[in-house]
């Protein structure tokens, strides 16, 4: 099962992503977590204690690596690999808390005239080898995008959820989402209300999003906000919240199922 999870900054995507990540893992799945947002947070999100976050080196960063699979001499219009080995990285390179693992993607810095060619195929090829050749659940933490997928890689999407919380700017964020998602063939398109005070909320977001599935709604809990200042997972957090997370997650599966 691949499940990416995506939508405006700050909506809450990263912990419903966490979150998720840590109730398939109790439901006995092998779960693998990709971190493809460059604000990296899924681990705290997941419970990696923070000496083990500090440690963890996102693949973008791995020059030397990049260049050893792809053939890169570093320079710019060199030639490289296009299609470089990466069957190994999710074994040598992910770290396991609360029986979760977790790759970190990061992002490649642009910047300087170095040329990155070989950092981005790493990546992207990684992407895709998770998608197309894995056989856990793959919970993947995105941007406010799809610039993570292509097409060769998106029809194996089998779910792509857009975290949305009541306001114009999430909505119009989660209906460009949509549009990017169409021009890559992903099917199945889920919408998860989060931060809703009451069922207004989840009616305004209903009534603008009409052609997304609804898989369900996160309530706005101060225990949450209380829980990311002092750096615990929301899973932790128990009762309602994840009463909340597991009917989401219930609701997935058997959309999927049908």
């Amino acid at each position: 099962m691949k499940i990416a999870i995506t939508g405006k900054g700050g909506v809450g995507k990263t912990t419903l992503a966490g979150t998720l990540a840590r109730l398939f893992a109790r439901d006995g799945y092998t779960v693998l977590a990709v971190d493809a947002d460059p604000d990296a947070n899924l681990a705290a999100a997941i419970g990696f204690p923070e000496d083990m976050i500090q440690a963890i080196a996102p693949l973008a960063s791995m020059k030397e690596l990049a260049e050893e699979r792809t053939g890169s001499n570093g320079t710019y219009g060199s030639l490289f690999v296009l299609n470089p080995r990466v069957d190994d990285l999710p074994e040598a390179l992910s770290v396991q808390c609360h029986g979760v693992k977790l790759l970190t993607m990061g992002t490649v810095d642009k910047g300087g005239s170095g040329c990155v060619c070989a950092e981005n195929t790493l990546v992207r090829r990684l992407m895709q080898h998770l998608l197309v050749q894995r056989n856990e659940v793959v919970i993947m933490d995105m941007e406010a995008g799809v610039e993570h997928l292509g097409r060769g890689t998106a029809e194996f999407v089998d779910a792509l959820i857009v975290v949305v919380e009541p306001g114009k700017r999430s909505i119009q964020t989660a209906k460009q989402i949509k549009e990017l998602a169409r021009d890559i063939s992903i099917r199945n398109l889920f919408v998860v209300a989060s931060k809703v005070r009451s069922e207004q909320d989840v009616i305004y977001i209903q009534q603008n999003l009409t052609d997304f599935c609804l898989l369900g709604a996160i309530s706005f809990q101060v225990a949450l906000v209380e829980a990311d200042m002092m750096g615990r997972p929301s899973v932790d957090i128990g009762g309602e919240f994840l009463n909340e997370v597991q009917a989401i997650k219930s609701n997935l599966l058997e959309a999927l199922a049908t």
